[in-house]
């Protein structure tokens, strides 16, 4: 089974009536880049999304992605959990790039990574995310210039890359179960997977 990564990313546009226009609904396992005006939406438990962007050329995009449940390569960058992830930000990072957008412009916002998820009784996948985005974030040399993580609670994110402007809303009981169902499914999914290959960047 391959990841959504690999196929044609977020198809779910629609028009926003509260914002008065386009805009794009990402669920987990989708990423989304754009050099246009467009709002970019994306509801957040235990997952986490990041959202960068070059504020130079306005050109931005979001990602939505979660760990595999597997602590037992985690401590090494090629294991098999963080190579899920490095593959999740490189290909958002490389889509970015392909529109036009410049590396050493490119900043970030991440969010996510609450503990709303039941089961996962060895660690909290949502601090796993969260500690995973920003020390790749670290690594790669891209700026965090805002962040909103942890917590008990899932996140409505709403990012406008031609601006930069984030809003959240913080969903203290509004479809929790829905959230819930929809990312214990994606781990399912992730456990039966695998990442193949390597991701080239481009410079």
């Amino acid at each position: 089974m391959e990841h959504r990564f690999e196929e044609v990313p977020a198809p779910n546009l629609y028009f926003d009536r509260n914002f008065g226009m386009e805009a794009v609904k990402i669920l987990p396992g989708e990423y989304y880049v754009s050099a246009r005006q467009l709002l970019m939406v994306t509801v957040l438990g235990s997952c986490v999304g990041a959202c960068i962007r070059d504020p130079v050329s306005g050109i931005g995009g979001i990602n939505h992605f979660m760990l595999p449940d597997d602590r037992r390569d985690e401590d090494s960058r090629f294991g098999r959990s963080m190579r899920y992830g490095d593959y999740a930000m490189e290909i958002l990072i490389n889509q970015l790039l392909k529109l036009g957008a410049r590396r050493s412009n490119l900043e970030a916002k991440v969010f996510g990574g609450g503990n709303v998820l039941p089961g996962f009784k060895n660690h909290v996948v949502g601090e796993r995310n969260a500690r995973f985005v920003i020390d790749y974030l670290a690594i790669e040399e891209i700026p965090v210039i805002a962040k909103d993580l942890l917590g008990d609670y899932p996140r409505k994110v709403y990012f406008f890359p031609e601006t930069g402007r984030v809003l959240v809303r913080k969903l203290r009981s509004l479809h929790n179960d829905t959230i819930m169902e929809r990312e214990l499914t994606y781990s399912e999914t992730l456990r039966q997977s695998r990442v193949e290959g390597e991701v080239e960047l481009f410079s």
